[in-house]
């Protein structure tokens, strides 16, 4: 009767045990993460006019070369280290993607105290008791579990491993960007400063011209109408200064914000806007230092195989799997009474009917490749684009510029003839006003086609890639 009792009380454990014991060690085999075939979606470029403020502003202007400028706003821009968390999270699904090929361990330790109603099992004994127990045991075990043939698992890996790299090469893209951004605003704001200074000594000019008009009136030399005309010139020209003024002081709000300034925090450019021409740039050789450069490119090329891989992934789903799961541990009432256990199990599975689940993964995948593709020569067409327009631009804003210094030179020559006929009472004071208006023309002419010079520079800097060294280089003049 008491071997019967021990018997009894070792099936009934079993059947209740089992479920316990294999949802603890025995776990069925786990799916294998995909990897989405569209790789990553990275920040639009509007993220690159913001930025993370740091430090604190000061009550003075700080000084600022183009230089410190950029390497500000490659510490804090905005769209950079949006850039970065996205590489973050190209990583962490790479670790993902790997971790489905390395083995699973885990161990623990489990301590019951049960009772059984042996009933409830179908089992009776006359004139045994139903109930069994309560009885003690602890279960101290460890457990492995490990694919030994996955080849989807291995496929997604490689997809996984073309993300990340795609994600890297949009970070030092994000650079060029940071860069462009950045020297642009820099540029503008110089452009702004020329603006100011030339329309106050505008300002000053059309003072004086209207000082000379009203004693002439008043000395009876000249009609009112000519004090009337001059004062009509200084407002015109005082009402431009404060508009010049207001630009200046939004650009620099805009440079401040996209390089991380602290809020409210004004700073005086210390560099000059440099006028250096560029000759003997040839079109293909710029288009192929790009192609080789480009960070975006070549994180579309990532991208790519990304998908390539990820469709082969997808064709790996019918391939056969083969999984291992074992544990081993000690079970018994107490510590010093316990005996050693263990299981090995070795399944292999394969595909036979999935209802159309792995042809809609691989048409899912293939229209991506296409997609990918297409991108990827929409951005070869695109980069020959940048770098051919932005020769031309450079070409014609230097002709621009030797343009408008000559025509400054002509304009002060006719305003200084024109302001000595008034003088000496040959003519009126239109003729003045009107060389002083093209004077004032010839000016915003030569400050404008020398900021396009040095924005066609920045722009053939990110177009050609490596921005930080290539806009060196440019506004240095080398080659």
């Amino acid at each position: 009767m008491k071997l019967l009792r021990i018997v009894v009380a070792i099936t009934a454990f079993a059947v209740a045990g089992s479920g316990q014991a294999a949802a603890q060690y025995g776990a069925p085999a786990p799916q294998a993460p995909r990897i989405p075939a569209g790789g990553l979606q990275f920040s639009s470029s509007s993220q690159f006019s913001g930025s993370v403020p740091a430090g604190q502003a000061t009550a003075t202007p700080i000084p600022l070369s183009l230089q410190e400028a950029i390497d500000r706003g490659i510490k804090n821009n905005l769209g950079l280290l949006v850039r970065g968390a996205l590489g973050s999270m190209a990583r962490a699904d790479r670790l993902r993607a790997l971790s489905a090929l390395l083995p699973a361990l885990n161990a623990g330790v489990t301590e019951t105290e049960t009772q059984i109603d042996l009933a409830v099992y179908g089992i009776s004994v006359p004139g045994f008791p139903s109930v069994v127990g309560p009885f003690h045991y602890i279960d101290a075990r460890a457990a492995a579990s490990a694919y030994l043939l996955n080849f989807t698992s291995l496929k997604n890996l490689r997809s996984a491993a073309e993300s990340a790299r795609a994600a890297e090469l949009s970070i030092q893209d994000g650079r060029d960007l940071v860069v462009q951004a950045v020297a642009a605003g820099y540029f503008a704001v110089l452009a702004d400063i020329g603006r100011v200074a030339a329309t106050r000594t505008q300002v000053d000019t059309a003072q004086a011209l209207y000082t000379a008009a009203h004693d002439r009136h008043v000395a009876g030399v000249s009609a009112a109408i000519d004090e009337l005309r001059a004062q009509v010139e200084l407002k015109a020209q005082q009402e431009r200064l404060v508009a010049a003024q207001n630009a200046l002081a939004r650009d620099k709000l805009t440079l401040g914000r996209a390089i991380g300034l602290p809020a409210g925090q004004d700073f005086n450019p210390t560099d000059e806007a440099p006028y250096v021409p560029l000759e003997g740039l040839g079109a293909e050789d710029l288009v192929k230092r790009a192609l080789e450069n480009r960070a975006d490119y070549r994180s579309a090329g990532a991208q790519l195989r990304a998908a390539e891989m990820a469709r082969k992934a997808a064709d790996a789903e019918r391939y056969p799997t083969a999984y291992l799961d074992a544990n081993y541990g000690v079970i018994g009432p107490s510590p010093n009474n316990s005996h050693g256990t263990f299981s090995v199990i070795g399944s292999v599975n394969i595909n036979l009917f999935d209802g159309g689940r792995i042809r809609a993964d691989q048409q899912a995948a293939s229209a991506e490749i296409e997609r990918r593709r297409s991108e990827l020569a929409d951005l070869r067409g695109r980069i020959d684009y940048e770098v051919r327009t932005s020769l031309l631009d450079l070409s014609t804003a230097a002709d621009q510029v030797a343009l408008a210094r000559s025509n400054v030179d002509l304009a002060a020559q006719t305003l200084d003839q024109a302001r000595d006929r008034f003088a000496s009472g040959v003519a009126d004071n239109i003729e003045v006003v009107q060389a002083q208006e093209a004077l004032a023309g010839a000016n915003q002419d030569l400050i404008n086609s020398l900021f396009a010079h040095n924005l066609a520079k920045v722009s053939l800097a990110r177009a050609v890639g490596g921005a930080e060294t290539s806009l060196k280089q440019f506004l240095g003049g080398n080659r």
